[in-house]
């Protein structure tokens, strides 16, 4: 029972960033923001992703597939995240905790709210009683979108991933598997239990706003998403943003602006919400003198 549980949020952890998940809907003309940073010998593609799509969904352009073309490498926040070999022992190791169930950390209408979000998912009970609040948030939320027809095997990520491989380019990574996990499992219990509640009082709404989301995505819309998505866990979640978006963020426009210094041409794709906004890894890396130029 344990087992199949992990093999859920396996799926999920590919996700990781979404725990407030860009979604998708079916769009005409897609195009989506496509951002640039170049010296004499080395160019550098940022451009923002969603993890979970429609399969209908188009986001596809002609420069964006010129960008493509042109790249040595993909960069993504983090390559292996959909490995079994690699995802279980993580999530057995920080998203599981067989001493105090999830029951006993939750109040009793939220338990029962969760039972109902695991059954959607063919969860059993007992087998989402033994997840940490964090691991249990992030798996609940994906509960509607599974259900309303989103595909997390449909993500910009997978696509892009199969896409370039096939092409014979390199891949490379952000951070690790590890890494993205701990940005959750280091959170004190409490706000834990927290963004577990948040979850649970929200999850009906995911489907409609995270087509609003992904409709200013597609649509190059930067300032609307901003509004949709940032400013939103900015106002309601800090502490989640701080450690998801902000410290991420500077983290990478360090390792950017160090990437620049060598050559060659390298595509980096990595969540939408972390292209937008006051703490954006753009804004971060003018701080730092790196030009950016938004191309699309």
């Amino acid at each position: 029972m344990l087992r199949s549980s992990v093999k859920v949020a396996r799926r999920v952890v590919a996700g990781l960033v979404s725990v407030v998940a860009l979604s998708a809907a079916t769009q005409a003309l897609a195009d989506p923001a496509l951002w640039k940073i170049q010296d004499h010998d080395s160019t550098i593609y940022l451009f923002g992703t969603v993890h979970v799509l429609r399969p209908e969904t188009q986001w596809r352009s002609v420069k964006l597939d010129a960008a493509l073309k042109s790249t040595d490498e993909l960069v993504l926040e983090v390559v292996g995240a959909d490995d079994m070999a690699v995802m279980q022992p993580l999530i057995m190791k920080y998203g599981i905790d067989q001493s105090t169930p999830l029951s006993k950390k939750l109040a009793p209408a939220d338990w029962e709210k969760a039972k109902t979000y695991g059954q959607e998912m063919g969860m059993p009970a007992a087998a989402l009683d033994a997840f940490r609040p964090w691991m249990a948030a992030i798996t609940l939320a994906m509960a509607p979108m599974v259900k309303a027809g989103f595909d997390p095997k449909k993500g910009v990520e997978q696509v892009l991933t199969a896409e370039l491989k096939a092409d014979g380019k390199g891949l490379g990574q952000l951070e690790t598997a590890e890494q993205q996990i701990r940005f959750f499992a280091d959170m004190p219990q409490a706000d834990e239990v927290s963004l577990l509640k948040a979850t649970l009082d929200e999850v009906e709404e995911g489907p409609v706003k995270l087509d609003k989301l992904v409709k200013a995505w597609a649509d190059g819309d930067v300032k609307g998403l901003e509004s949709e998505f940032v400013t939103e866990m900015r106002t309601k979640y800090q502490p989640l943003y701080k450690t998801l978006i902000v410290a991420r963020n500077t983290a990478w426009a360090d390792e950017l602006k160090t990437k620049l210094d060598g050559k060659g041409v390298s595509f980096v794709a990595v969540g939408a919400g972390h292209l937008v906004g006051p703490d954006s890894v753009q804004t971060l890396l003018a701080k730092r003198g790196v030009k950016v130029e938004r191309v699309q």
